[in-house]
């Protein structure tokens, strides 16, 4: 039931610094989430909890939350951690992609992302470092934009699965592109049996994510992994955050295997009417037939059989997921709220080394996707 706010009515703010108060909040935490406009697995309770619970450290919780009588109404997740000997306030989750201030349904944004943003930007800090925040945040813009400087980090390709698999994949792959993933999937049938499993319930998930866990460590053996996902930490960060999301039936994991033995995954948790791709890693020895492509198609096949409307890919264009994009909903960086002479230096510093690194970046690498890309795009037309 929609319940909305009484004209006049009082929005109070309190910050919570305990994980104990925290977990008070799961019955209606995750209704919150569930009323964004572009709701975020990463600040559902269960994901927020369990990360908190691996990678505290010695950081400080400052998770605000509004209420509106006895009703939560808004929440903004915060935590504070040393760095450099600096605090510096950030979402709980690190990379908190999609992260925002929650409001309820039926209340004011413009008056409880207020009370939220107010709050924030009077914390005992010496600035703010949120990752994760989109171009359309409630939470930037309630507060003043002098203090707060907003920065795009990834491109964040979007697919459209309304129309069904069938057309999406007659979009997106061309007449070439079909017939060599039917020539690669022979092949692969010639080595020994193909089997493909969606992994869904914890009973499936937990042994189907070990072995993830494995191929995630031979894709990237000798080469750098900045995912987590296959240090002792992620990993049991992942197990516990992710066979929680399963008994609510959040997380899918599709597997394909060849005798018997997994080469390659598609890790993904559905919110909503999206499917959000977290994680996809193939075993290099299998690389020449595709197997990392193929279990990202049967993903997207999955989820636009479940009724999935979208799959956002969340990260940077690279020319695998671009080849798929129907738009770009750009994630991004807001940096500033400074409390300190070290904090306004510190933010000066981190604006200035973005600058530098996004204009080397744009110098060759840019050049080259967006050529890559235009070749992708006539060869679909």
């Amino acid at each position: 039931m929609t319940v909305i706010a009484q004209p006049g009515a009082d929005v109070r703010v309190r910050t919570l610094s305990s994980e104990d108060e925290f977990t008070e909040l799961a019955d209606v935490w995750d209704d919150l989430v569930l009323a964004m406009t572009r709701p975020s697995p990463f600040l559902l309770h269960t994901w927020l909890r369990e990360w908190w619970r691996h990678y505290a450290n010695d950081g400080q919780l400052a998770i605000h939350v509004a209420y509106r009588g006895d009703r939560l109404v808004g929440a903004l997740p915060l935590s504070v951690r040393r760095r450099h000997g600096l605090r510096i306030t950030e979402f709980i989750g690190g990379w908190a992609l999609l992260a925002d201030v929650l409001i309820a349904r039926g209340e004011d944004e413009s008056v409880v992302a207020g009370a939220l943003a107010e709050r924030a930007s009077t914390m005992d800090h010496d600035f703010a470092d949120l990752y994760g925040l989109t171009g359309a945040s409630r939470l930037v813009a309630a507060l003043p934009p002098a203090d707060f400087r907003l920065i795009e980090r990834l491109e964040a390709p979007v697919l459209e699965l309304s129309s069904g698999w069938e057309a999406v994949s007659q979009s997106k792959l061309s007449p070439k592109a079909r017939s060599m993933r039917r020539r690669r999937r022979r092949q692969l049938e010639a080595v020994g049996p193909v089997e493909v499993a969606l992994a869904r319930t914890r009973e499936e998930l937990a042994p189907a994510l070990e072995e993830a866990f494995r191929v995630h460590a031979l894709r990237w053996q000798g080469r750098h992994d900045s995912s987590e996902f296959a240090t002792p930490v992620g990993k049991a960060f992942h197990r516990a955050a992710l066979l929680r999301l399963a008994d609510d039936d959040a997380v899918r994991l599709l597997t394909l295997s060849v005798n018997g033995k997994p080469i390659a995954f598609a890790l993904s948790v559905q919110l909503a009417d999206r499917a959000y791709g977290l994680r996809r890693a193939f075993d290099p020895a299998f690389g020449r037939f595709s197997p990392g492509s193929e279990a990202k198609l049967l993903s997207l096949e999955a989820a636009a059989a479940e009724g999935m409307e979208r799959s956002e890919f969340l990260g940077a264009a690279a020319p695998h997921n671009v080849r798929f994009a129907d738009t770009f909903d750009p994630i991004c960086q807001g940096i500033g709220l400074a409390r300190t002479p070290r904090g306004r230096v510190a933010v000066a510093a981190l604006l200035a080394g973005i600058r530098i690194r996004r204009t080397l970046k744009r110098s060759a690498t840019a050049r080259r996707l967006y050529a890559r890309a235009r070749r992708l795009k006539g060869t679909r037309a």
